[in-house]
């Protein structure tokens, strides 16, 4: 199989060197917006660089893309058009408008579209939702939801990130919804800039909390930050009836207990997403080349990422406007 990859950044070229090693995978094309870039990666992939989007397009069997947030739409629509299976990053896009345009043109011509949420191929989200599935947690009676990052992104990432609700917990609101079997219908969020005024500058908090209410009468509290001083802590509890069980808590998460007789905080705690979610990632990548080769069901659809960005935006409009958001409220 052929596989284009359209971005060669920092999680672009990651996807990449998994892509190459993937025994599935006969050859790349990979093209960035930076020619230097794209030679740079073309040469240690071993691969074909691309002189543009189109000819990318034109020989290969399917795409991924990894560009800025704000060109994922467009390509995705190119490589509908195309006729090519499409992997692409989160979100489809930061407006409600341009998803639903990709969600219908996508339903429109029958098309193959994976969205790049990597949490549902880790083991542990998997088995909590399967556990939850089972009944072996009775009624779920609340969550908690965690996404803290070892260290804020360089100022210029953020005018065109959409914001922390966006960026960075939509991976949350996605991930909740498929462990719980539930949807959001109800939001609460306040924020702060605690961690740095630079988010101030752009409209921004580094710091948030939020609570959800589902449709299964479960509750759900979120917290995030851009700034965790011991690594990257990305982690989900449910409390049941029957049972409480918790996901991303091992000898490597970055929180120690202040309890007598605990052991310290961990000495190789994870540096960073990619460090936390490597396995995800790459079987998340390995489930598209399945896929493009043999078709069925998306194991992350379009319409998944428009009812994650739905949950974002309401967020949004919570803490702009303080008070609870009914997820309904947001339109197009």
């Amino acid at each position: 199989m052929r596989v284009g990859v359209i971005g060669l950044g920092r999680i672009g070229l990651y996807h990449a060197r998994i892509l190459r090693a993937h025994p599935d995978v006969a050859s790349l094309a990979v093209i960035d917006v930076d020619p230097e870039r794209t030679r740079a990666a073309a040469e240690e992939l071993e691969s074909d660089p691309a002189g543009s989007v189109d000819e990318l397009l034109g020989r290969v069997d399917a795409v991924v893309i990894a560009t800025s947030t704000d060109t994922h739409a467009a390509l995705i629509h190119a490589g509908v058009d195309a006729g090519l299976p499409v992997f692409c990053e989160k979100p489809i896009a930061l407006d409600l408008a341009s998803t639903v345009a990709v969600v219908a043109h996508v339903r429109a011509a029958g098309a193959t579209v994976q969205i790049g949420f990597q949490r549902r191929f880790d083991a542990g989200y998997q088995a909590a939702r399967r556990a939850v599935s089972a009944g072996d947690l009775g009624r779920v009676y609340v969550v908690r939801i965690g996404s803290h990052d070892p260290y804020p992104p360089h100022e210029s990432y953020l005018p065109g990130s959409g914001g922390i609700f966006r960026d960075m917990h939509i991976h949350d609101f996605d991930i909740v919804r498929w462990v719980l079997g539930q949807d959001v219908v109800e939001v609460y969020a306040e924020g702060a800039g605690l961690a740095d005024p630079m988010f101030a500058r752009h409209g921004d908090v580094d710091t948030v909390a939020a609570t959800l209410t589902f449709d299964g009468g479960s509750l759900g509290v979120l917290t995030g930050a851009r700034h965790d001083p011991l690594g990257c802590d990305v982690r989900l509890e449910i409390f049941g009836s029957g049972d409480s069980v918790a996901v991303g808590w091992d000898d490597r998460t970055p929180l120690h207990s202040l309890e007598p007789g605990m052991p310290p905080a961990p000495e190789n705690p994870y540096s960073l997403f990619l460090d936390r979610f490597d396995a995800a990632y790459r079987r998340e990548l390995a489930a598209f080349v399945e896929l493009a080769r043999n078709g069925g069901p998306s194991p992350c659809t379009v319409e998944d990422a428009e009812v994650a960005l739905r949950v974002a935006l309401a967020c949004d409009r919570s803490r702009r406007e303080h008070r609870p958001v009914r997820v309904g409220e947001v339109a197009a």
